[in-house]
């Protein structure tokens, strides 16, 4: 592990006074900030704070309104990113920029391929990629598609992509948004090997956790302004969240309401079987809570909810969806028949699976007011109902009109999750409910979850966050397997309890270990 507050080399960044409007909107205001060799550099703050916008200058994607950018303490004035990675600066961004149609070697050494008598070297390029992996422990087939890969072999390749270049400043832009707790011991070992070879790293994250983790140093930036750059080991996470947001952590989840354990079921699942192989899950989501499934990356969490949503289509078993008067009815295995039956699905990827990026933020959300409409209805959308909607949910946008792909990540997620409150679904199930969101989002969409089975909806859902499980879920379910290992109360539950039955799909060891 990192230690925070390790001492570091001289000069390798400085940003000057620098500034950058957007025609009248100032996205950075006169901010100075210096990363120096051989340190992790956080960047923090909220969606729209300036950071990725500090840090897209380093990488040569934008030109700077005014202030100078110092490289080793010479003016840099960066052409393009083709410039900055020519001096040494090697960027992962948040966005996947993998082209899906060519493999993962042609998309490691694409722009610099190699060649051999005048062609494209291909076996070249998959020994070049195959070395790059052996020396960050990434199993990965250098042949296959990259439109094949999940969205966490897709990041895994992007920040291989990027250390592939002779490079002496790496900016990672939320490199673990998508990756497991293998994957982000593996980015921990890389940042080790990089901070020791005298690099600087920025890292840019909302994840509390890997900010102290990682980091020997934290810059706070707030409204395009600098709040505060200072040592990680003088730092605690409430004064950190406060510097970011305002309010203290303690505010950070809406507390639980009544236990629901005597409420009716909304969803019986019995003997569901998700995939091949996998073994039969039996559950129950009750009105009025939240109820999370958890464990290791890859042991069936995702399967169990898709098939659920219908996103899948299961191999055995019985889904029964219970509407709030008590009418029971048998799921078929479609996302039209859940979607009718009033489930509403929030897949992980939003951008790929869930949003019309080129759309407004009306036509997003006016799908979900069609939801029970025929093919022959005419598409209307309450204008009324979606402004009251939008105000509710504070989502920041310049009017109802405007493209969604244009918007942060978190009120890209309050869209996609308004759009399900205007179909007037009572079910909610939900991948990763705060990906790539920032932590004042993070905190009104916990809020938007609880408000909703607070009213007699109910959520089952995922997520990589331990604490997101912790903190937001009444109940929660360990996944190991495939199967379910382990139940546990929200309010009761902690990391070391809910890794041990992850790991070795037992309670009794969990309970064990507690007394």
């Amino acid at each position: 592990m990192l230690a925070s507050g390790t001492a570091a080399g001289g000069e390798a960044v400085s940003f000057r006074n620098i500034t950058k409007s957007f025609g009248a909107n100032t996205a950075l205001d006169d901010v100075s900030v210096t990363g120096r060799t051989g340190s992790v550099h956080a960047v923090t703050g909220e969606n729209g704070a300036g950071k990725s916008t500090l840090m897209n200058l380093l990488a040569g994607v934008l030109k700077p309104t005014s202030g100078e950018i110092l490289l080793f303490g010479d003016k840099v004035h960066f052409s393009g990113p083709k410039a900055a990675k020519q001096a040494g600066i090697s960027t992962v961004f948040q966005e996947l920029t993998l082209l899906p149609n060519l493999t993962v070697a042609e998309n490691m050494c694409l722009g610099r391929e190699p060649r051999r008598l005048g062609f494209v070297d291909g076996a070249a390029m998959r020994r070049s990629a195959r070395d790059v992996f052996a020396r960050l422990d990434i199993d990965l087939d250098p042949g296959s598609y990259c439109g094949d890969l999940t969205i966490a072999q897709q990041q895994m390749v992007e920040i291989a992509k990027g250390v592939a270049t002779d490079a002496r400043i790496f900016i990672f832009d939320e490199p673990t948004a998508a990756l497991n707790g293998p994957e982000i011991e593996k980015l921990e070992r890389l940042i080790v090997s990089l901070k020791a070879a005298g690099s600087l790293v920025f890292y840019i994250s909302h994840r509390l956790d890997e900010i102290f983790r990682f980091c020997d140093t934290i810059t706070v930036l707030k409204d395009g302004r600098h709040v505060a750059t200072q040592p990680a080991a003088d730092v605690t996470r409430d004064g950190l969240v406060s510097l970011m947001v305002g309010r203290s952590l303690d505010r950070f989840f809406p507390p639980r309401s009544a236990t629901p354990a005597g409420q009716a079921s909304a969803i019986d699942v019995e003997d569901l079987v998700a995939a091949a192989d996998a073994p039969p899950v039996t559950l129950t989501l009750r009105r009025g809570e939240i109820l999370g499934l958890t464990g290791l990356e890859g042991q069936g969490q995702r399967e169990i909810i898709r098939a659920i949503a219908g996103q899948m289509t299961p191999l055995g078993g019985v889904v029964t969806r219970h509407s709030k008067s008590g009418e029971a009815i048998r799921l078929p295995s479609t996302p039209v028949a859940a979607a009718r039956a009033g489930i509403g699905f929030v897949p992980e990827d939003r951008k790929s699976e869930g949003l019309f990026l080129p759309l407004g933020i009306d036509r997003n959300i006016g799908i979900g007011m069609m939801r029970l409409s025929s093919l022959w209805d005419r598409a209307r959308v309450d204008r009324d109902r979606l402004a009251a909607l939008l105000a509710g949910m504070n989502v920041k946008a310049s009017s109802p009109q405007q493209e969604v792909q244009a918007l942060s990540g978190g009120n890209q997620q309050k869209v996609l999750i308004g759009r399900w409150l205007a179909a007037g679904v009572d079910i909610l199930l939900v991948e990763e409910p705060t990906r790539g969101v920032d932590v004042g989002a993070k905190s009104e969409i916990y809020a938007l979850l609880r408000t909703f089975v607070d009213e007699g909806g109910a959520v089952l859902m995922t997520s990589s966050e331990l604490s997101e499980h912790i903190g937001l879920c009444d109940r929660i379910l360990v996944v190991r397997g495939g199967q379910i290992v382990d139940e546990m109360p929200g309010a009761m539950a902690t990391e070391e309890a809910i890794m041990t039955s992850a790991l070795t799909g037992s309670a009794q060891d969990r309970q064990g270990m507690q007394s």
